[in-house]
């Protein structure tokens, strides 16, 4: 099976994400900046719960895919779940969690990717207030 490119594995991270209701979803392109990864992908849960389930989906989804991630954190605890897929990692927090860390304005040089549809629509309806910061 084919190595999906960056962009694509970010697309199929936040389908997952999104079908599993996570709010605030946001990608910030980060590969000018670091070599840590290409894109990130931040999204919220409303519980520690919903937090593992997002996470847990996306490493599903993406295994159907022939995509296995490099390593994860925080699934026991699911506070805030990191899967790093190389030049994309995905940081799923409860939402308290993302508040506190705020990534968003950590990396605010890292452009905001806009979502092609059907991901911005579904995107922008899943919101949990916190993407007014």
């Amino acid at each position: 099976m084919t190595r999906l490119a960056g962009w694509e594995r970010a697309l199929e991270c936040t389908r997952a994400a999104l079908d599993h209701k996570a709010y605030d979803l946001v990608v910030l392109e980060t590969g000018r900046l670091t070599s840590i990864a290409d894109y990130f992908v931040i999204c919220s849960g409303r519980s520690d719960t919903q937090v593992q389930a997002i996470a847990q989906a996306v490493e599903e989804h993406l295994r159907t895919l022939g995509e296995r991630p490099l390593s994860t954190e925080g699934l026991p605890h699911a506070q805030w779940a990191l899967l790093d897929y190389g030049d994309v990692v995905v940081h799923v927090f409860y939402v308290p969690v993302r508040e506190f860390y705020d990534l968003e304005r950590l990396w605010i040089r890292a452009p905001r990717v806009e979502l092609p549809e059907p991901f911005q629509s579904q995107a922008r309806s899943q919101k949990t207030g916190t993407e007014s910061r």
